[in-house]
């Protein structure tokens, strides 16, 4: 998880790209991935309606995200690197979800938190959520925020 914000703090805007050597197996790449600043581009502009995978590997997704504020999000098995490249949001981690309710084997959602830390992200911000841990874009004061999403698998 260390490599990992590494790697995403050195990031550049134009290019995106993840390096292994092998796949060893759970949460980490099967292969090298380079993608251009072209097709991340056009993924991030995609993603104002809908969002999309830039990587997609066994045990790794790399998203563009575009979103305003949501619903609480928990997985059961999904560690996250958010980098933010765009806007503004109120992020709160942690805490105890209100109504909570499974919407895949892994994964719950609710329609609030209670509790938590709240953060307020800007662009450049870099934040790691582990896996079993609540979090919730309570709010986006600039009505959307765009960000890659590195999303890693635990066992």
């Amino acid at each position: 998880m260390k490599f990992l914000l590494k790697l995403a703090s050195a990031l550049p805007l134009v290019a995106f790209f993840t390096v292994t050597a092998n796949s060893l197996g759970g949460g980490v790449p099967a292969a090298v991935h380079y993608i251009g600043h072209e097709k991340v581009s056009s993924v991030m502009a995609d993603a104002a309606a809908k969002g999309g995978p830039i990587v997609s590997d066994p045990g790794l997704i790399v998203l563009a995200m575009r979103r305003e504020a949501g619903e609480v999000e928990y997985h059961d098995r999904t560690n996250h690197v958010f980098i933010l490249v765009d806007g503004e949001a109120t992020l709160v981690v942690g805490g105890t979800m209100v109504d909570a309710r499974r919407t895949a084997p892994d994964q719950m959602r609710a329609p609030s938190l209670q509790g938590g830390v709240t953060y307020h992200l800007t662009k450049g911000d870099v934040i790691t959520i582990p896996a079993k841990t609540p979090h919730w874009f309570k709010e986006v004061p600039t009505k959307t925020v765009a960000y890659y999403a590195v999303n890693m698998d635990s066992e």
